[in-house]
């Protein structure tokens, strides 16, 4: 006979209940002064026929993405119950579950940038095979169109195929950057080279070794002997000549020119600045990409160079009045002086943040950049919203099917620190070997994060508390102690029914050392979820009764072969506020 265990809480404020402070290396379970209903339940929770016909609530019943959700009979329910196809959830986890058991899968969420050699629609399958969980479209690249046909591809592909791929648009901003290349996918400039940059528009084809800047005052900002920085630093010029609307430039650092990349220009060891700062942190094509991404219904749009807060705020209200749902998530692009600045405020009022390495390290000091990147993860974690390492994981994999050893202890820094993604920019969008690339994220944080669970490494990172209400507060010391409980009792997973998504980040923020089962009503946030840390998002009807939502999961999982009977489990929701512990039937 199995055994659960329910604490209650009830979120009317009592003046006899006091919530201690709480940190994850320090949570305990609720302290005596708490007043938490204890119950324990000696009858097993099974999924038979009497239980689910005496629920008196109807049961909303998903046809598995196939057309909409129905008020279901509770007669309609055991049928439910039974029917694997009414709980959706991506298949690669799917497959990872049952071969290898819930301690096997990957915590941390992969982003790959779509491109030329990724756009297909057999390419974005690979990579979703890959363990792609987000795909990511940079809005400095192609036409709307193209963009277009991307999105179409993936929807196609979560159809079809059983993934929950989230699509992410990402703008161009309004900073200096080089044009399109003629056309080309990249150019070399090698050591000691004359290249020329112009705001001039080109009739005919344009000049060898020429590159458009799309800021007018370019020629008149720079002077002889500035340094030009591409790509963050990717490729260096050093400023030799002026001739009108031209700049002659000789390379001084050898490398890969990109379309539309960023540049930057320092003079006597600093950061030019002035010019970028009364640029527009959205600019006009911005804004109409942004139309085009609502329009489309992505699930996040990420803002580039982000000065202030305001900015997010602006936007957020943008989508919020345009939208239909409001579902969009905002992610802050973290690269520039500017939003180091004012960094905790910018993360308070986004709903993720990206650390956009490359354009971060030519505004900053080259050393400076790994303590700034830690930085940005702690305070994401502190403030729980989920958070992207980006720019240059992988770099080498553009041109070469293996990476060097320090990129490998990059990604290897990134996932120690426990940030929720890491990103693939060139290395996915044209790259010669996408999938390597991905294959070789997912091995490494796959590596250490076992590692870390072997060693038991629970850091002492101490959690501040964010809620601004009662309630909020209890959820997190829910969330906290379900954490700490599920490590103490090496349970196999944790399981969150949420309708808002807040609870399972909560969990996520904890970084436990079991996957988080998060299960939700709504498409949409199923696939936003997707970029949180240690979360398997699941698409499935619950009702206000945990206990035949617990029946219900249990049957629908063990029919699929996702678990099996005698797995521990710790059951949370927003619902009703409760933590359960219990073995499966």
């Amino acid at each position: 006979m199995s055994q659960s265990i329910h604490f209650s809480i009830s979120s009317s404020r009592s003046p006899n209940l006091i919530l201690p402070k709480h940190s994850y290396a320090k949570s305990t379970l609720p302290p005596s002064n708490c007043r938490f209903p204890v119950t324990f339940v000696r009858r097993p929770i099974t999924a038979s026929s009497s239980d689910l016909d005496s629920s008196p609530s109807q049961v909303l019943v998903s046809n598995n993405g196939k057309g909409g959700v129905s008020v279901a009979t509770s007669s309609d329910y055991l049928t439910a119950a039974t029917d694997s196809s009414s709980i959706e959830v991506d298949a690669v986890t799917e497959a990872e579950l049952k071969e290898n058991g819930f301690r096997s899968t990957r915590r941390t969420k992969l982003v790959c940038t779509i491109g030329p050699n990724s756009c297909g629609f057999e390419q974005l399958e690979a990579l979703a095979v890959g363990g792609m969980n987000v795909a990511r479209l940079n809005m400095c690249h192609g036409t709307r169109e193209w963009h277009r046909s991307v999105i179409q591809s993936v929807r196609r592909l979560n159809e079809e195929k059983g993934f929950a791929v989230a699509i992410m648009m990402d703008t161009e901003g309004s900073e200096i950057h080089m044009g399109d290349l003629g056309g080309s996918q990249s150019a070399k400039a090698e050591d000691g080279e004359i290249w020329t940059f112009s705001v001039r528009a080109f009739d005919s084809s344009r000049p060898e070794r020429t590159i458009n800047v799309n800021y007018e005052g370019f020629a008149e900002d720079v002077q002889v002997e500035d340094e030009l920085l591409v790509d963050g630093g990717m490729v260096r010029f050093e400023v030799i000549e002026k001739i009108g609307p031209d700049v002659k430039c000789r390379c001084t650092d050898p490398g890969l020119l990109l379309p539309r990349a960023n540049l930057t220009f320092w003079r006597g060891g600093s950061l030019v600045r002035e010019r970028n700062a009364m640029l527009p942190t959205i600019s006009s094509k911005d804004w109409l990409d942004i139309d085009f991404g609502i329009a489309e219904g992505v699930d996040f749009i990420a803002i580039s160079f982000v000065k202030s807060a305001e900015v997010i705020n602006h936007l957020k209200s943008y989508i919020a009045a345009r939208s239909r749902d409001s579902d969009i998530a905002v992610i802050a692009k973290i690269e520039s002086i500017d939003s180091l600045k004012n960094l905790e405020e910018i993360i308070l009022a986004s709903d993720g943040a990206m650390v956009a390495r490359g354009d971060l390290g030519a505004q900053i000091p080259l050393e400076q950049v790994p303590s700034a990147q830690q930085k940005i993860v702690q305070t994401c974690r502190q403030l729980n919203k989920p958070v992207i390492v980006a720019s240059q994981l992988l770099e080498s994999m553009i041109e070469y099917p293996t990476p060097t050893r320090a990129e490998v202890a990059d990604v290897s820094e990134a996932v120690r620190q426990r940030s929720d993604a890491l990103m693939l920019s060139g290395e996915s969008a044209m790259g010669q070997f996408p999938d390597k690339a991905l294959a070789v994220l997912r091995s490494v944080s796959l590596r250490i994060e076992r590692w870390w669970r072997e060693e038991k490494r629970h850091e002492a990172m101490e959690l501040q508390d964010m809620g601004s209400s009662f309630s909020d507060s209890i959820s997190e010391e829910i969330c906290n102690s379900a954490a700490k409980m599920a490590n103490n009792l090496e349970v196999d997973a944790l399981f969150v029914y949420t309708k808002t998504g807040h609870m399972a980040s909560l969990l996520s923020r904890c970084r436990p050392d079991c996957p988080i089962f998060a299960f939700t009503a709504t498409t949409s946030l199923r696939r936003r979820l997707n970029l949180q840390w240690g979360l398997i998002p699941f698409r499935l009807s619950f009702t206000d009764d945990m206990e035949s939502n617990l029946n219900k999961t249990f049957a629908l999982l063990k029919a699929r072969g996702m678990i099996k009977s005698g797995d521990l489990v710790i059951a949370v929701s927003d619902i009703l506020q409760s933590i359960q512990v219990m073995n499966v039937p």
